[in-house]
């Protein structure tokens, strides 16, 4: 179908299913109606709002092409606007997406008999029972293309949510019609349309989704940790703690000043190996270097420890400070063939202490890592819960009907 514009004399030419009972010029945005099968001039929209898409436009939903067949400018509260596009496909099928600030959604006419005029708290539609979020009068201040219909310039909008569904009725004085959608993701909506650019989204949108889903996260989380404690007794439940090394280490061996201890194996999951020192320090110290060598890997780990003991009297009191003994781990110490080596050394003054005496375990597998955890998810699904929270209480600050009112 081509028209011509009398105002601007710009040709529109479109294949569309229908015969328009209006015509708004892309242009210049002249508005005609029908009248006994001819277009008449009626009067011009003047809105200067940034259409995102144009007439023509076409794009792929659901595997199918629509093109953009007219658009509309609503504006609400007295300074508040959005684009309604309406889209068509070749079999004459309609699709309506909304855009406002940044956030859209794609919705088709349904069927609903149930009366909203005096506005119900709640309405039940599809397997949801959707909230009344807002009712409100909107008037249209901008156009382009052609309508199967006559433009109402004001209409009653009353809309029910449940995120990211939504039930959008307009009420005239022919009646109401209904419209059910969902939110729709910029990137969906430049892929449908081949587009790189969308408008900035600002705020939440009133049936956009939170990222996360809550209850899901819930059960996933209690789900694994389940799992953990069934893993962790299952890997561990006949496991005790095995002595790897009890020796009395002299110092100044002759052919080194290392020892290294026999091979022993471990079996099991990773769990801290414990070692306790202990030399006869008087008023002197001693330290004892621990070096983990695993034998298949080679793989290196070290620990070292200060041994010092010194007392004495000073100012009509005794005192003493440090032990002749200290006790210190190495930590998450997987199965495997392994042996160690000891290097200690005293100070050089002490002719008294002739050895150190060494003794390592193994230890039953800590649960602290799954203590840590547990803690993290439980923190996480904190986090989780109040950013939700904020973000709904965002969702619902420009209703009337919010949840989280606090009057």
């Amino acid at each position: 179908m081509d028209i011509s514009c009398f105002h601007c004399n710009t040709v529109t030419s479109q294949e569309i299913c229908f015969v328009p009972t209006e015509f708004v010029c892309p242009s210049c945005q002249a508005q005609y109606k029908s009248e006994r099968g001819e277009l008449k001039y009626t009067g011009k929209f003047n809105s200067t709002y940034t259409f995102t898409l144009s007439v023509g436009q076409k794009g792929q939903f659901k595997g199918t092409e629509y093109t953009v067949s007219g658009i509309l400018i609503k504006k609400a509260f007295g300074s508040y606007e959005w684009a309604e596009y309406i889209l068509q496909d070749t079999a004459g099928n309609f699709l309506y997406l909304s855009e406002a600030s940044g956030h859209w959604i794609l919705m088709e006419e349904v069927a609903f008999t149930e009366k909203v005029g005096n506005h119900p708290r709640t309405v039940d539609y599809d397997i949801y029972s959707l909230n009344l979020y807002e009712y409100y009068n909107a008037e249209v201040v901008g156009a382009k293309g052609f309508f199967d219909f006559e433009i109402e310039q004001k209409t009653e909008l009353i809309e029910y949510i449940h995120p990211p569904f939504i039930l959008s009725v307009e009420k005239t004085n022919k009646g109401q019609t209904a419209f059910y959608g969902k939110h729709i993701s910029k990137r969906e909506v430049k892929k449908a349309f081949g587009i790189s650019e969308l408008p900035f989204a600002s705020g939440v949108g009133v049936v956009q989704p939170f990222p996360f889903n809550l209850t899901n996260t819930i059960i996933t989380f209690c789900a694994f940790a389940v799992i953990m404690v069934f893993a962790n007794w299952y890997l561990n439940n006949d496991r005790v703690k095995m002595e790897v090394l009890d020796v009395a280490v002299p110092y100044g061996l002759q052919d080194s000043k290392d020892y290294t201890t026999p091979s022993f194996v471990l079996k099991g999951s990773a769990a801290p190996m414990s070692i306790n020192a202990f030399s006869e320090v008087d008023n002197s110290w001693a330290n004892i270097e621990v070096a983990l060598i695993n034998e298949k890997t080679n793989e290196e780990i070290y620990a070292n420890k200060d041994i010092e003991y010194y007392h004495g009297y000073t100012d009509g009191e005794n005192w003493t400070e440090g032990s002749t003994s200290e006790d210190f781990n190495i930590c998450g110490v997987s199965e495997g063939k392994y042996h160690l080596v000891l290097t200690p050394t005293k100070a050089p003054e002490n002719s008294s202490t002739n050895y150190i005496k060494v003794k390592a375990t193994w230890n039953e597998p800590t649960t602290h890592n799954l203590y840590m955890t547990y803690l993290f998810m439980g923190l996480f699904v904190l986090l989780i819960y109040f950013i939700n929270k904020y973000f709904e209480t965002q969702r619902w600050k420009d209703s009337s009907y919010s949840p989280y009112n606090q009057d």
